[in-house]
């Protein structure tokens, strides 16, 4: 999978820079510029769930890994970008001000990102060399829940991302603590963490639907009927508008890097990249409530927390109930075999790699300028086999992973273990 590719479309596509003006037309004219930053921030964060459903990873993996990877990322940037809106002073807006912006969403970033890295590799580290716990699976779980939500909780504490930690935390052990662990435990992890996933979205929901039914949220309002319908449908229209003016171009962009007409992100999946990202959810809810259920006036508060409910339940109920046959109609013309398309350009660039690699050290010796010449014609490749050749020589031998453990009576041999 090529899910750092996703990385091109992780931009807060939404962040209506035009929100302020259109805003004021409608008759809303008591939002501070802080209010107006957040609101790009709030409708930022996508919800990706719908379109993953439908779209199959195993005839499409490229594709799926963009709209995951845009999800995933788009939240966790949508948060961060939230953190740093909120933390700064908006009543002197000069260039020093979008400096600090900046500087702040970047710092809350590297340093997310960071913390989530650095309690994985401990996770991965600890159930390599605590081996009295190797052979119970209640231990191995406990570890590896108890280290994920101590990521969180770090977070939390110092005024980072949880999210993001979280994030990078569940990456680094997913490619070193799961191999660590004994089959048994590998299964009970697989099937408790889906199983909590899906209760937790359940309450999302149910928690979402509830609160649309709320009658003294609605009446608290200060919008008619008019207000209300003209600002949701703003908010969809730039949402919309926003995610166009980025995806496209950035595919683009991104195309013009891919070597293989396979791994060009073709006009579909540009559109379903789009689509997916329309819909919004729990974090677009939740990030409403922070900003104006406690931050603004009841009235302005109730108005806006109701505008984002509706915009969630219209995205979440019109949009998802005709992604299927859209997503449907797009691709079956477009569908391959489950190992035609991302998993064969792959093999082509390792061998290629490899060839070239040989070749130029044979003709000249000269291990630099054959690296730089790698990366110059095929960067993602090239970076890809000089991470898995660090990887192999340096992390996995300290913190374990696939074929770096010692088999041990429940743990499946190395021919047989998934590739995570």
């Amino acid at each position: 999978m090529r899910s750092s590719s996703s990385f091109t479309c992780s931009l807060p596509s939404s962040s209506m820079p035009g929100s302020f003006f259109l805003l004021k037309e409608i008759g809303i004219t008591s939002l501070k510029i802080q209010d107006v930053l957040a609101i790009g921030a709030i409708f930022s964060a996508t919800d990706s769930v719908c379109t993953l459903q439908v779209l199959n990873q195993e005839e499409t993996p490229l594709l799926y890994s963009l709209v995951f990877g845009e999800g995933v990322v788009n939240d966790a940037a949508s948060i961060v970008l939230f953190y740093a809106v909120q933390s700064l002073n908006f009543n002197n807006i000069d260039a020093l001000t979008a400096l600090k912006l900046l500087g702040t969403f970047l710092y809350l970033f590297s340093t997310s990102t960071a913390l989530g890295i650095a309690v994985g590799l401990v996770s991965a580290y600890i159930i390599k060399k605590l081996y009295f716990g190797r052979h119970s699976t209640n231990r191995e779980v406990a570890i590896m829940l108890l280290m994920a939500y101590l990521s969180y909780m770090l977070a939390e504490l110092f005024s980072l991302s949880g999210i993001l930690t979280i994030f990078f935390c569940g990456i680094i052990m997913s490619h070193y603590t799961w191999h660590n662990i004994t089959e048994r435990s590998r299964v009970t992890t697989r099937h408790a963490f889906a199983t909590m996933s899906f209760i937790s979205e359940t309450f999302i929901f149910l928690y979402v639907g509830m609160d649309a039914l709320d009658i003294d949220k609605w009446k608290r309002s200060d919008g008619n009927l008019g207000t209300t319908v003209a600002t949701s449908g703003t908010i969809l229209f730039l949402v919309m508008a926003g995610r166009a003016v980025f995806v496209f171009p950035l595919a683009n962009v991104a195309n013009c890097f891919r070597n293989e007409p396979d791994a060009k992100i073709d006009l579909r999946k540009q559109f379903v990249i789009w689509w997916a990202g329309l819909m919004r959810g729990a974090v677009t809810i939740a990030l409403s409530y922070n900003q104006f259920a406690t931050g603004s006036s009841s009235k302005q508060g109730a108005f806006f927390v109701t505008n984002s409910i509706i915009v969630v339940l219209f995205s979440t109920v019109v949009f998802g109930t005709v992604t299927k046959p859209i997503i449907q109609a797009l691709l079956s013309q477009n569908s391959k075999s489950p190992n035609s398309e991302d998993n064969a350009v792959s093999n082509l660039d390792d061998i290629h790699l490899l060839f070239l690699e040989n070749r130029r050290a044979n003709e000249d010796g000269n291990n630099t300028r054959s690296s730089l010449g790698m990366l110059l014609m095929n960067p993602t490749s090239t970076i890809h086999q000089f991470w898995r050749k660090f990887d192999d020589k340096y992390m996995r031998p300290v913190f374990g992973g696939r074929g770096f453990m010692p088999y041990v009576p429940g743990s499946p041999s190395s021919a047989t273990e998934d590739n995570v």
